[in-house]
């Protein structure tokens, strides 16, 4: 049966290795189903309800995966795109979570739109390489303040913005350690290090009295208070506009560098062209419509997959291990109610860290280049908003271009998104 669905001997693979090497990727990314329900939970959303939908979205993207495109790449709902989430749209912006779901389903139906029909090619084509390694290093920094928050290390200061906190408590020492044992033991190539830390930072926690233990094993909680609460007529509404906007830029990216990279290491190239892009691509805008019918923010595929593969993955097989261990951590919710934001933290600052080598594929020798790079990373965690950074880049990159004589470089599509960025500066200024 698994052969004549994911032709493993034409892909020089067993049954036994595909298995492994979904456990080996389920590991390095599960932490999510405790950060996803800890910051979606800061807009009002009911967590137990969080985290059943992010697995089950997770679950449901790894099948999508595993029986359209055949690869062998895991699927969860997105760091970063989390954040923009809660931080920006429901935090800053003051929009309710429902519509916030509704601005998700609506960027998946757009994702699927320009998948089925090629413009996504386009559109990639549109943004220079210097301002897409931005934006993944922006939504790092952003990551980061957002991690330092919950740690109790940077907090709100009236002179100078943030400052210092207070070192010297237990969450700040507690996130402090966590952060350094991940590290430790990422460098150490321990599988899952990102998980040991978050659950030894939970255990200790726990020890010290700081945080209550609710068990581990129960069965899962109702999804009910998340389920098709989606408000899509509320998400249509102009201010909307550039919140979409994003969350496509954003997913089109970060799917399409993921799935390329993940399929360059797995060897499914052809030539120069890769096996089932646009089957994994068109999985990948079928999670996001589907996590948003359940109650999580957009799903996409994740780069620790690159863990599997090189433990062997390189079919559809690992994808389908690994929803079948995201069904499985069902089970586990009372586990994922007892971690406090504190213990996800330095998961948050590790991954932060890394998404900022990103940075060394910036042209920094070209100021039409660098300049604009530069402005959308650090607008991002200094405006509190990814949508801001995407869009002063954008303009800045557009404006600079013109300005000195070189806007024959500039891709149409960069221009259009210029300009829908401008026009919402310009007639939508809240």
């Amino acid at each position: 049966m698994f052969e004549r669905f994911f032709k493993l001997q034409a892909h020089g693979t067993t049954v036994r290795t595909e298995i492994v090497a979904g456990l080996t990727t389920f590991l390095t990314m599960c932490y999510i189903v405790f950060v996803n329900p800890s910051i979606l939970g800061g807009t009002g959303m009911d967590k137990n309800a969080v985290f059943v939908a992010t697995c089950l979205a997770a679950a449901i993207g790894s099948v999508i995966m595993a029986f359209v495109a055949n690869y062998p790449i895991g699927m969860a709902p997105g760091m970063g795109l989390n954040a923009f989430f809660a931080f920006t749209v429901v935090g800053a912006m003051g929009y309710t979570w429902q519509q916030a779901l509704g601005a998700v389903f609506i960027s998946g139906c757009v994702f699927i739109v320009l998948t089925v029909t090629g413009i996504r090619g386009w559109l990639i084509a549109g943004v220079p390489k210097s301002l897409r390694s931005a934006i993944a290093a922006g939504i790092g920094l952003f990551l980061a303040i957002i991690a330092l928050g919950n740690a109790g290390i940077v907090v709100a200061n009236p002179a100078t913005k943030i400052g210092m906190g207070n070192l010297h408590a237990p969450p700040a020492l507690l996130a402090i350690f966590g952060f350094f044992l991940i590290a430790v033991l990422d460098a150490l190539r321990v599988r899952g290090a990102i998980l040991i830390g978050i659950l030894a930072v939970s255990l200790l926690s726990m020890l010290l009295g700081l945080s209550q233990f609710n068990g581990v094993f129960a069965m899962p909680p109702s999804l009910e208070p998340t389920f098709f609460k989606l408000d899509i007529v509320g998400a249509l509404h102009t201010g909307f506009v550039h919140v979409i906007l994003v969350f496509v830029l954003v997913e089109v990216f970060d799917a399409t560098g993921t799935l390329m990279g993940v399929a360059r290491r797995a060897g499914l190239l052809e030539g120069d062209r890769y096996k089932g892009l646009g089957r994994a691509l068109f999985a990948d805008s079928a999670a996001i419509f589907c996590g948003s019918l359940l109650g999580t923010s957009s799903t996409t595929a994740y780069v620790e997959s690159a863990s599997g593969v090189q433990a062997g993955g390189r079919t559809g097989l690992t994808a389908l291990t690994v929803a079948v261990l995201f069904l499985a951590t069902l089970f586990v919710a009372p586990l994922a109610a007892s971690v406090p934001p504190y213990a996800t933290a330095p998961a948050l600052l590790y991954v932060a860290g890394l998404m900022l080598r990103e940075l060394l594929d910036v042209a920094w020798d070209d100021v039409t280049e660098a300049t604009p790079a530069a402005l959308t990373a650090l607008a991002m965690p200094f405006t509190y908003s990814i949508a801001n950074g995407l869009s002063f880049g954008f303009i800045t990159y557009a404006g600079l271009k013109l300005f000195t004589g070189r806007y024959k470089e500039v891709h149409p599509a960069a221009w259009c998104i210029a300009g829908l960025f401008l026009a919402k500066y310009t007639f939508f200024p809240e």
